[in-house]
């Protein structure tokens, strides 16, 4: 996600066309639907008895979530709010901004949704690259760091308070996988039990195929440069839980020979410039896989392997998967919990 305009696709769903072969055949038919949601892509796979096509309903859905949390709808409540147009807000935006300032304080700050003026300041916003140097940073610092809060207003309607007029919200490393929490919900509602969902690389799944088997969820490869072709570098089953890959290798800009990340660290107000190409990070809620893995994007491999020892009770860091530079090469390190999950070659 990392503090971006969100990722390239990071995951590769294998699923797409295991779903019509593997384990063995069934009468049922899978239905597939795909389309564009929040600047990229999103391709939903599910089991229906009643064979319906929900695709109208689940456009709808995704287009009312761009009225809320997207950056590139000039409308939107989330641009609204960040020119200090409004501030009272609906119930998504609410709890968009209070999931945002729990990873803020779980992760110590690694995660940080009042990153947005750094991100339009470096060029990956939809601003302008500025001129950045120790002044600027400074200057841009000041408004990142101290979270906002959720009041309710006079009719008991949701308010947000900004805790400076200044401060602009991005909510990318969360938003996507937030959004594809909701298609599961949606889905759900409708009696489907059986479904991969995949919005930008934010990849949540529940059950299996008819014929038993898992569905099946390949990582990407670190790739040169971000005109590389994607490629598997492992695989993965997925039952009843989401894995997001957040990476440094496709979102970047190159100036005077320097290669600069699209993740903003928000203690230094600067791209990273640790070794970690990418993290996945497997849980229950997208949301929050998508949340740890741009927290562990800024914090880099041995922060966040110390992170995941000192929790290691909490849903989420347990299965986690990272790749990172050995020089010329790249190596891997995995938890068991992600082990455990591993389809072996």
């Amino acid at each position: 996600m990392h503090y971006s305009i969100k990722r390239t696709i990071n995951l590769l769903i294998a699923a797409i066309t295991l779903a019509i072969s593997g384990c063995g055949q069934h009468q049922l038919q899978p239905i597939h639907i795909d389309g564009e949601a929040q600047g990229t892509y999103y391709s939903i796979i599910y089991y229906d008895t009643l064979q319906r096509d929900l695709k109208p309903s689940i456009d709808s859905l995704l287009d009312d979530f761009d009225q809320t949390a997207s950056l590139w709808v000039d409308s939107s409540l989330l641009r609204l709010v960040n020119d200090n147009e409004i501030s009272i807000v609906n119930n998504l935006f609410a709890t968009l901004v209070e999931l945002s300032v729990q990873m803020h304080d779980f992760t110590d700050g690694a995660f940080d949704c009042t990153i947005g003026k750094l991100v339009n300041a470096w060029g990956f916003g939809f601003s302008k690259r500025e001129t950045m140097d120790d002044a600027t940073i400074d200057s841009l610092l000041r408004y990142v760091g101290k979270q906002p809060e959720i009041i309710s207003g006079f009719c008991g309607e949701p308010v947000v308070r900004k805790p400076f007029d200044e401060t602009t919200f991005d909510f990318n490393a969360i938003a996507q996988g937030y959004s594809t929490d909701l298609v599961c919900q949606f889905l759900e509602e409708k009696g489907i039990s059986n479904y991969i969902v995949d919005i930008g690389g934010e990849v949540r799944a529940k059950g299996g195929k008819p014929d038993g088997c898992d569905w099946t969820v390949g990582i990407e490869r670190p790739a040169e440069n971000r005109y590389s072709s994607p490629q598997v570098e492992t695989s993965i089953k997925l039952r009843n839980k989401a894995v997001v890959t957040s990476g440094s290798y496709r979102k970047y800009y190159e100036k005077d020979g320097l290669r600069y990340s699209h993740t903003i660290d928000p203690a230094t107000g600067r791209p990273v410039e640790h070794n970690l190409l990418s993290v996945s990070v497997v849980d229950t809620a997208a949301w929050r896989a998508d949340a740890l893995a741009t927290a562990f994007m800024v914090m880099g491999l041995e922060r966040a392997k110390q992170f995941i020892d000192k929790h290691p009770d909490d849903s989420g860091t347990q299965a986690v998967f990272f790749i990172y530079s050995d020089g010329d090469s790249y190596k891997t390190y995995a938890t068991e919990g992600f082990k455990n999950l591993k389809i072996e070659n």
